[in-house]
């Protein structure tokens, strides 16, 4: 009798691991396609304009800073793999900024850096570590928390278009979002 069982329940067993083996191997593994395998010039011909004062919207990133925190307009994309990309603009209390290039993906609740500002010069250049990095992981990366959770991914969704994101930074907090 205990043969009779074991065979169905083996056969059962077996079909569950091909099928789990099966379902992992066809899971398409995340390309960012702004700089999947791309050299710093295709790169850079893809970020936006450097950041113009007349563009930025404030944020509020917590209160617990006394830094400042902007998104330029006219920076803001989603693109097909539901990343949205910024620019972002972070302003000492003495009017000194650092600006960077960014991305987030709401369903894992990443960012990565593509590019920082040259100030000097207003032209980007290539971040040094350009990695996707968990919010939750960087102490130091509570505004893009704050973005995330109150502008760009409300409960978890991505903003469909530049436009929804724009209106979120506008009115102070996503629609679908309670502060």
């Amino acid at each position: 009798m205990y043969q009779k069982f074991n065979k169905p329940v083996n056969a059962a067993l077996h079909l569950i691991l091909v099928l789990s083996i099966t379902a992992c191997a066809s899971q398409n593994k995340f390309f960012d396609t702004l700089d999947y395998n791309k050299d710093w010039e295709t790169i850079q011909s893809n970020l936006p304009a450097y950041p113009q004062p007349e563009n930025l919207l404030e944020f509020d990133s917590g209160p617990a800073t006394s830094l400042r925190y902007f998104i330029d307009a006219k920076s803001i994309s989603v693109d097909e793999k539901r990343v949205i990309r910024y620019s972002i603009v972070i302003q000492s209390q003495q009017g000194a900024n650092n600006v960077s290039y960014e991305g987030l993906r709401c369903e894992t609740r990443e960012r990565k850096r593509y590019a920082t500002g040259n100030n000097d010069i207003r032209s980007w250049v290539r971040a040094n570590t350009s990695e996707w990095q968990p919010l939750e992981a960087v102490a130091q990366l509570r505004a893009q928390r704050e973005l995330a959770k109150y502008y760009f991914c409300p409960r978890g969704l991505v903003v469909g278009s530049p436009a929804e994101a724009v209106r979120a930074l506008k009115a102070g907090v996503h629609p679908m979002v309670i502060r």
